[in-house]
């Protein structure tokens, strides 16, 4: 278990469309560690997936506790081969990702989401998210299909470098 380097574009895996877990075992597990030491280790991080520290495999970390953008708030949960149940009433809003360090972009993405998956005991978990965390989900769902925030865009007038702040 450890924190693991975030891959950044144009880094081929996170191009690429990851790889089925299928069933938990230990190295899942520790996978499932590494991503939330990761996260934690991240300042302002709300969630990581497995490509951005260089596995292409399907599992991410959300955790939006305490962010002033979320109604739902399921806490830390990592989901393994996740599958969108539902999405619906898109918004656009202001997205970034460590994987794309100096930019950020008005992403459309939908404010409810239900997403089913593999919860770190190989139990089938699903869950009803809206707002941020729904969004928040659906990030690191594309960063498992090979997409990132810059793939979803409402257009080139929605890119923006990162403030930075001191």
């Amino acid at each position: 278990m450890s924190v693991r380097t975030v891959l950044t574009l144009p880094h081929p895996v996170l191009m690429a469309t990851a790889a089925p877990v299928g069933s938990i075992d230990e190295a899942a597990r520790v996978l499932a560690q590494d991503l939330v030491d990761t996260m934690r280790a991240s300042p302002a991080c709300v969630g990581i997936a497995a490509p951005q520290i260089g596995v292409s495999r399907r599992a991410f970390v959300v955790d939006v506790t305490g962010h002033r953008k979320a109604v739902s708030c399921h806490g830390t949960f990592v989901l393994f081969d996740p599958v969108i149940v539902s999405a619906e009433a898109p918004q656009p809003a202001r997205e970034g990702c460590m994987s794309v360090p100096d930019l950020t972009g008005d992403v459309a993405r939908a404010t409810r989401v239900t997403v089913t998956g593999m919860d770190v005991d190989g139990g089938q978990r699903t869950l009803s998210v809206d707002a941020f965390e729904a969004r928040a989900v659906l990030h690191e769902i594309d960063h498992l299909d090979g997409l990132v925030f810059l793939d979803r865009v409402v257009g080139p007038h929605a890119v923006f470098a990162r403030k930075t702040y001191r």
